[in-house]
């Protein structure tokens, strides 16, 4: 494998993005909700305007959850099976290119541009929560940043993995907004249902290690628990055991989200 390939790719796919103002799109929108939610979160206790940092990451975790997903499926469902339909996957590897770094290429690119909007759009909260509270709290919403863009590259390599396997676009469509329904609605409801259903009985011991295996909730425990107001707030300090929430194991757990699909991505696209 060459990297000169991959970064070439790669930086084609960035290009096109940045050319037809995708990235500034999603950055304004990010900025835009991530404002009003941090500003208008408090509305519900009587209060509104920015407040602590630990608030502010409490305001947004839901945003993230609901939002970077959908937009990073939808980012990359058709990476591949879209070349395919077009029939220009097949002239790009008459090319001295190999699948991998086709992938590999496609997907870096694709992930920048998603980093670097998510970045953009939540770093403009970051300029106003220094005006306003100072530097000295700034370190936990920059880890909220940073796993909210692992978040993104989580979802995004499921898009790809889905383009890789689906026949078509408008397969790889449905099952990109099946998938976000499933990781981000439905995961949830299966699990609380089966507690409740059982009395507990059933999946109790197991619930906390069951998350795991929902990028979106790695996502939430690792925000959940990186401050005391959040904890409290979320009321999860009781189901998921202190040894479980911890960043580093959770950013390996995020990792591991990362890396799987990209790793059936490519052992499927053979020759």
């Amino acid at each position: 494998m060459e990297l000169r390939q991959v970064f070439a790719v790669a930086m084609k796919e960035l290009r096109d993005r940045l050319r037809n103002r995708w990235v500034v799109a999603v950055a304004l929108v990010f900025a835009a909700l991530a404002l009003v939610i941090a500003y208008f979160g408090g509305a519900q206790q009587g209060a509104v305007g920015l407040r602590s940092i630990e608030f502010t990451i409490a305001s947004l975790v839901s945003l993230v959850i609901y939002l970077i997903p959908l937009i990073a499926l939808l980012l990359g469902f058709d990476a591949i099976v879209g070349e395919r339909e077009r029939g220009s996957l097949e002239l790009v590897l008459t090319l001295p290119i190999t699948r991998l770094e086709l992938l590999l290429g496609k997907y870096l690119g694709l992930a920048a541009a998603l980093t670097l909007s998510t970045l953009v759009g939540f770093g403009l909260v970051a300029v106003l929560l220094v005006v306003q509270t100072g530097t000295a709290g700034l370190e936990p919403y920059l880890g909220f940043m940073f796993s909210s863009v692992l978040l993104g590259l989580a979802f995004l390599s499921l898009a790809v993995m889905l383009s890789v396997l689906a026949s078509d676009r408008a397969r790889a469509s449905g099952l990109a907004i099946a998938l976000w329904f499933f990781f981000v609605l439905v995961f949830d409801l299966l699990l609380l249902g089966l507690l409740v259903a059982t009395g507990g009985e059933t999946g109790g011991a197991w619930f906390p290690y069951l998350l795991l295996l929902n990028p979106a909730d790695v996502f939430r425990i690792l925000n959940v628990f990186s401050l005391d107001e959040v904890r409290n707030l979320y009321g999860l300090s009781s189901i998921v055991p202190s040894a479980l929430a911890k960043p580093w194991l959770m950013g390996l757990v995020m990792l591991g989200w990362i890396v799987a699909p990209l790793g059936i991505a490519t052992w499927r696209f053979r020759p």
